[in-house]
């Protein structure tokens, strides 16, 4: 079942990039989502080329897109962007909802488990900073309301990037509890 879900993911994630590509363009690397997706991609090709050796690699990636499926559901949808444009149409039914709930699911029940769980919140952190970074400069405006941090101030937008850095330790945490 791992190889055949890995093959799936690997499908649906070139179908989702592809429309984020289409839409976005190089642009689209802005996105966690996006990272975090290409993520997946990358560590379910070494998974089927390398199987348990990339075990750590499918536990990162997974962990990401944990993380992109839950700011997608419980943060940008209740500030409006829709459930239906956000989860269920576009790319993001692909980035948002389908291949993070394959990837969970296959990696909890079919594969090798290897966790290192500092990494997912490193990587998730540093993207965060950069983009922090990014939008103080004036070089990008979001692409997540809370990277803008013209607008937000310092305090508020130290405390969502606290929240965010919690939830990516309690995912990455939570992951390697169960597996």
């Amino acid at each position: 079942m791992a190889i055949a879900a890995n093959i799936l993911l690997i499908l649906l994630e070139l179908a989702g990039l592809t429309l984020s590509a289409r839409k976005r363009g190089w642009g689209l690397l802005a996105f966690y989502t996006q990272l975090s997706n290409i993520f997946v991609l990358l560590s379910s090709a070494c998974f089927l080329l390398a199987g348990g050796k990339a075990a750590w690699l499918r536990f990162s990636g997974t962990c990401t897109v944990i993380m992109t499926f839950l700011v997608s559901l419980c943060i940008l949808v209740p500030m409006g962007a829709g459930f239906k444009k956000m989860m269920l149409t576009g790319s993001g039914l692909f980035h948002h909802t389908l291949c993070p709930v394959l990837s969970t699911v296959s990696y909890v029940l079919w594969e090798p488990h290897r966790s290192v769980w500092l990494l997912p919140v490193v990587l998730t952190f540093a993207y965060g900073m950069i983009m922090l970074y990014l939008n103080w400069k004036g070089t990008v405006e979001g692409p997540y309301p809370f990277f803008r941090i013209r607008q937000l101030g310092g305090l508020k937008t130290a405390a969502w990037i606290a929240a965010l850095t919690a939830v990516i330790s309690l995912i990455s945490l939570g992951l390697a509890f169960v597996t």
